[in-house]
């Protein structure tokens, strides 16, 4: 797979390894254990260019392509996917969507900030009774009398990065009576320290604990025109168009948590001895090791794929969704598989906290269900494919 990496690429590949194994490596434990939001490596991160890395430089990112950022996301989410899913957040749901739809000014004031590192951002589509159904928006945004501000009412929920986030790239309905209702959402860049916001308690979640989660309340929040993402009525295609990005970001952070534990599952049948033999001996644990090795270089291959077709819509304009839906489809299964199996081989061991094995099984849960279910995938893919919509 090395083979078709330039050297700039295994470059990145090789300092968010080298970083993740110094600096991320020595606490994910602890931070899985308390729930705590890592700042401080986060802040390193931004300061190494992870929270970045496709970002242009102008804006405050690295300028590097999607696949960069896929090698980079995995070796991070490799070691923990907490540091993972705050890193995609940033670089896939928050600046992917700026810089693509954001003016000239909002690239820089809110682009630049989270790009760099300086702040974090989040992304909220998600509301209590609409998950994967996006247009079933319920939140509310209404022009002022002047013209000059959208009063914001309503509540998003499971937002990732939410108790700590800066800005906040938000959806909400500005016509509540358009048909279809889609055409009725439109997408807000949101300051969270003015006044009309705030957090409900973060989310005590199964895994991926130390990435900070938690509803957010808007009350009269009051948000300058000038804040809107794009034209009136374009949110749903903003959303739908990032979440494009954001599963690719989630792809490779699957990869990153099933290469973890296929590679403890090697060391453990190596290590391992039963029945007066290593267990890497029996046919059935070298069954095992196979089928994971397999399942994760597919993953990696359909990752890949969708990071180029990713960057090749860059240029032409053409749509990815149909790459990036089997990416993260594959490989979030991929990460689920893997990791279950991994249990099974370390046996009791991997049934305990000794051993990071049952954090990958807990962490890789949650990759099937961000950015839509392994059946809202399966639709995404058989519509491309058919022509239905």
């Amino acid at each position: 797979m090395d083979l078709q990496l330039s050297d700039e690429h295994r470059m990145i590949r090789d300092m968010a390894r080298d970083f993740a194994e110094t600096e991320i490596a020595p606490i994910a434990a602890d931070y899985d254990e308390t729930g705590e939001f890592p700042r401080e490596t986060i802040a390193k991160m931004g300061a190494h260019g992870f929270m970045g890395i496709a970002t242009a430089e102008e804006y405050g990112g690295v300028g590097m392509d999607t696949l960069a950022y896929v090698l980079a996301l995995k070796e991070i989410s490799k070691v923990d996917a907490s540091h993972g899913v705050i890193m995609s957040v940033c670089n896939s749901l928050f600046c992917y969507g700026i810089e693509r739809y954001g003016s000239e000014e909002q690239k820089q004031k809110y682009l630049r900030a989270v790009a760099s590192g300086d702040v974090v951002g989040a992304y909220a589509l998600t509301e209590p009774q609409s998950g994967s159904d996006a247009s079933n928006i319920r939140v509310t945004a209404e022009l002022s009398g002047d013209g000059s501000y959208y009063v914001i009412n309503g509540t998003k929920s499971w937002i990732s990065s939410g108790p700590v986030a800066k800005y906040v790239l938000l959806f909400a309905q500005t016509d509540p009576d358009a048909k279809p209702r889609y055409r009725g959402v439109s997408a807000f860049l949101i300051d969270t320290e003015e006044p009309g916001f705030s957090r409900g308690k973060t989310e005590p979640k199964l895994g991926i604990r130390a990435s900070a989660t938690c509803e957010i309340h808007f009350e009269d929040y009051e948000c300058p025109v000038e804040a809107r993402l794009g034209e009136e009525g374009a949110g749903f295609k903003i959303a739908m168009s990032v979440l494009d990005a954001g599963r690719i970001g989630i792809a490779a952070q699957a990869l990153g948590i099933a290469e973890a534990a296929y590679e403890a599952s090697v060391d453990y049948a190596r290590e391992r001895e039963a029945f007066g033999q290593k267990i890497g001996n029996f046919q059935m644990i070298q069954q095992k090791l196979a089928d994971m090795k397999t399942r994760i270089e597919a993953s990696r291959l359909l990752i890949y794929q969708a990071a180029l077709a990713k960057d090749k819509g860059k240029k032409t304009g053409s749509r990815y969704t149909l790459e990036s839906a089997m990416a993260k489809l594959f490989a979030s299964e991929t990460a689920m598989w893997v990791t279950t199996e991994a249990v099974q081989i370390h046996g009791g061991m991997g049934y305990s906290k000794e051993l990071p094995v049952e954090r990958y099984f807990r962490d890789a849960k949650v990759t099937e269900i961000y950015e839509g279910t392994s059946e809202i995938q399966r639709m995404v893919i058989a519509r491309q494919e058919t022509g239905l919509r």
